[in-house]
């Protein structure tokens, strides 16, 4: 199992406006992170729309994050980008095991999936870009 390709971009767009420490142009940031121009464009509009990117126009406009790295979590990205994380689709609630329905009674891997699901949930949560800063850049961030 992998994150998708578009939760992997979105990580490192929000790890490269946490190191750049600036305003930084989408073409700039295309090109640090190595994602299509059109792609990067694309996960920021999702990343200022879930408030993790802020987003300005005109020749000074440009890119930078909304929050303190420190305030940002692996998590906050990948569910902006991909929404909530589930191990299985029988979490989602659209899908149905069979087995289940028939004789309403839940599957047994649906409790053992959701708690893995939880626990996953809660370290990518504990996970924030300030962690993996480099120190010196880490330092003047602190108060």
């Amino acid at each position: 199992m992998h994150i998708t390709l578009e939760a992997d971009y979105a990580v490192r767009i929000v790890y490269c406006l946490a190191l750049a420490e600036k305003r930084m142009d989408a073409k700039a940031i295309s090109e640090e992170t190595s994602v299509t121009l059109r792609f990067s464009l694309k996960i920021l509009r999702k990343l200022v729309s879930g408030g993790i990117v802020r987003s300005f126009k005109g020749t000074q406009g440009g890119y930078e994050l909304a929050r303190s790295p420190k305030e940002i979590s692996l998590n906050d990205v990948i569910e902006t980008v991909e929404g909530p994380f589930s191990l299985s689709r029988c979490l989602g609630g659209e899908y149905v095991c069979t087995k289940s329905s028939a004789g309403g009674v839940p599957c047994p891997f649906r409790r053992i999936y959701d708690e893995i699901s939880g626990e996953v949930v809660q370290r990518m949560k504990a996970f924030t870009f300030d962690q993996v800063l480099p120190r010196e850049s880490a330092a003047k961030k602190l108060p």
